[in-house]
C-alpha cells in the first residue's frame, strides 16, 4: 500500500481528470468516489482539502465545484430550523445520547440528502467534495446519505473524504466501527 502522503499527492490530478469529471468508464454507475484515510491523519487531511480547494481553479480554471463539510451543513440546517440552541442545551443538560435521540428524526438520510442537495445544487457544479464525516457521526451516517443522494446528484461526481476504510464493499468509520455495506462508490486513489 502506498503511503498516505503519496495518496494525497494523487488527489488533485484525479479529481480534475476528464475521466472523473465526465463519468467515463463507469458502466452506467453513478460517479461517487471515496478517499479513505487513517483517522489519525484527520488534521493533515483537512489541510490538504483546503490546499485542493485553492489548487482546483489553478489546475482547471473552468471547473465549477462545491465543498461541503457535513458537520457545518448540519449546524446550518439546525440553525435554519431554529433548533441549534435547543440541541446544545439538550446535550449540555442531558448528554450526547439524548441529543442524538432528539435530532435523529430531523437528520434522517433522506432529510440530510435534501439539505445537502439544496446546498450543493448539483446542476450548477461539475464536482462536489464532501468532508466532515467523522465530526458529524453519529448524527449523519455516510452510507445513509450516499444511498439517498444516488437519485439526486444527477451526473455530478461526488468525492467523499472518509476517515476510516472503504473496501469497495463496505465502509468502516474510524477503521473500528462495524462495517456497513456500501458498494456503489469507487476508490478515488488506491
Amino acid at each position: 500500500m502506498i503511503s498516505f502522503k503519496n495518496r494525497l499527492d494523487k488527489i488533485l490530478d484525479r479529481i480534475t481528470s476528464d475521466e472523473l469529471l465526465f463519468n467515463k468508464g463507469l458502466g452506467n454507475e453513478i460517479g461517487f468516489y471515496i478517499f479513505d484515510y487513517p483517522p489519525e491523519y484527520e488534521l493533515e487531511m483537512r489541510e490538504h482539502i483546503q490546499f485542493i480547494i485553492r489548487q482546483i481553479p489553478k489546475k482547471k480554471s473552468d471547473i465549477r465545484f462545491k465543498h461541503v463539510n457535513l458537520f457545518e451543513l448540519m449546524i446550518d440546517y439546525l440553525q435554519q430550523r431554529k433548533l441549534l440552541d435547543r440541541a446544545i442545551q439538550i446535550q449540555f443538560k442531558k448528554g450526547n445520547q439524548e441529543l442524538l435521540n432528539s435530532v435523529k428524526s430531523l437528520l434522517t438520510g433522506e432529510k440530510a440528502a435534501r439539505a445537502f442537495i439544496a446546498e450543493v445544487k448539483p446542476q450548477n457544479n461539475d464536482l462536489v467534495l464532501v468532508s466532515g464525516i467523522g465530526s458529524v457521526y453519529p448524527l449523519i451516517r455516510s452510507h445513509n446519505l450516499l444511498n439517498n443522494l444516488h437519485s439526486l446528484m444527477e451526473d455530478t461526481p461526488l468525492v467523499m473524504f472518509y476517515p476510516g476504510t472503504y473496501t469497495g464493499k463496505g465502509l468502516r468509520l474510524f477503521g473500528k466501527l462495524k462495517e456497513v455495506n456500501y458498494y456503489r462508490a469507487f476508490q478515488l486513489v488506491i
